[in-house]
């Protein structure tokens, strides 16, 4: 399990934006912080509620925090996600569990016959590469706590 002080673990993904490309973690590391916030499934409750609170909370964040939403949906579907919630920021699209894997937040909904989903969790990684904040969801339904998040995140409005 990744944890406060380690180094963080590299993926390779897909990024949606408007458009799609590839993504490797490495290379959006360095220019400031970076939250990596893992949710199960696009277009459900929980995750909307989530992804809507960092859209509507972002500015707090500071101005060189760089922030990823990631799934283990497929591309195409987290790119009318983004658009259909007017998401500000990325999102990592994970269907081969790398990202999931790596971070050891790997979950499932077995009720719907889906081995592997991301379990809601956020981590926040400095601009040398260094975890310095973790949360991990207890149940499916929970959110983080949004005024310790920003408080990890160095630059941001709570942390000046």
């Amino acid at each position: 399990m990744v944890d406060i002080d380690d180094d963080t673990p590299d993926f390779t993904a897909s990024l949606v934006t408007d458009e799609l490309a590839p993504f490797r973690l490495s290379e959006h590391l360095g220019e400031g912080p970076v939250v990596l916030a893992f949710f199960p499934a696009a277009f459900s409750g929980t995750c909307t509620d989530e992804m809507r609170a960092l859209r509507d909370g972002i500015e707090r964040f500071g101005p060189d925090t760089t922030v990823f939403g990631v799934s283990t949906d497929l591309p195409h579907a987290l790119r009318a996600y983004r658009e259909e919630y007017d998401l500000p920021f990325p999102l990592v699209a994970d269907p081969d569990h790398r990202a999931v894997e790596a971070y050891d937040v790997v979950s499932d909904f077995e009720r719907y016959g889906v081995d592997v989903v991301a379990r809601r969790a956020v981590f926040v990684i400095d601009a040398e590469g260094t975890v310095t904040y973790r949360w991990l969801a207890d149940n499916p339904g929970q959110e983080p706590e949004y005024d310790s998040l920003v408080a990890a995140i160095p630059g941001s409005t709570a942390s000046n």
